[in-house]
């Protein structure tokens, strides 16, 4: 669900650049590393609880 997230701020963050919104594309990638950031550390303790 996070990852998804992530995905569209990403893609919204590329139009945003791509139409010359650069301010609007800066805040959309900074979401977008942000949820992907925290989409990885629950990935990664997920699987170390998990094999536990």
């Amino acid at each position: 669900m996070l990852l998804n997230w992530a995905l569209i701020f990403l893609a919204f963050a590329l139009i945003a650049g791509i139409l010359g919104f650069t301010g609007l594309a800066r805040e959309s990638a900074g979401i977008a590393k942000i949820l992907f950031v925290v989409f990885l550390v629950i990935y990664i303790v997920s699987l170390f609880f998990y094999h536990m």
